[in-house]
C-alpha cells in the first residue's frame, strides 16, 4: 500500500473525506461499534454531494460535532492492488459536540497522543502527520 499527497486532482476523483479534528489540544478519535479500534472521523462520499458536504456530514455523524471550523489541507491517494483511489483531507477544529448521532460510531475519544490501536495504521498516521505539520 503507498499513499500519495497531490495539490489537486479532478474533483470528480474524489471518494472519501477525512477530517484530522482537534478539540482543543486533544486529538479527535471514533470508536466504530463493531471495532476495537481508532480512526478519525471521515468517510464515502455519497452521490451528488460535494467533497466539503461530505466532510462536515461526516464530522457531525461521527463525533456529534456541532460547532467547528475545517481548513482543507489537500488530496491523497492511496494506491493498493493496483488500484489508485483519492480523498480529501481536512483539519478540523471543534468548539463544541452535541449528541452523538444513533449511528456507527460507539464513542469518541480525546487523545493527547495518538492511539495505538489504528483502524486504517497505513493510512491515517501519516494524514495526521501531514496535518500536524502544517497546522500545529
Amino acid at each position: 500500500m503507498e499513499i500519495k499527497f497531490y495539490d489537486e486532482v479532478d474533483d470528480g476523483l474524489l471518494d472519501f473525506a477525512v477530517d484530522a479534528a482537534r478539540y482543543g489540544e486533544k486529538w479527535v478519535f471514533c470508536k466504530h461499534r463493531e471495532r476495537d479500534t481508532y480512526e478519525c472521523p471521515g468517510g464515502h462520499r455519497e452521490k451528488g454531494e460535494d467533497i466539503l458536504e461530505t466532510a462536515k456530514r461526516e464530522l457531525w455523524e461521527e463525533t456529534g460535532a456541532v460547532r467547528y471550523e475545517l481548513k482543507q489541507l489537500g488530496v491523497y491517494s492511496v494506491i493498493a492492488d493496483g488500484a489508485e483511489t483519492f480523498g480529501m483531507l481536512y483539519y478540523g477544529e471543534i468548539h463544541e459536540f452535541g449528541a452523538l448521532p444513533p449511528l456507527e460510531i460507539e464513542r469518541v475519544e480525546l487523545f493527547d497522543k495518538l492511539p495505538d490501536r489504528w483502524t486504517y495504521p497505513e493510512i491515517q498516521p501519516k494524514l495526521i502527520a501531514l496535518t500536524a505539520q502544517t497546522c500545529l
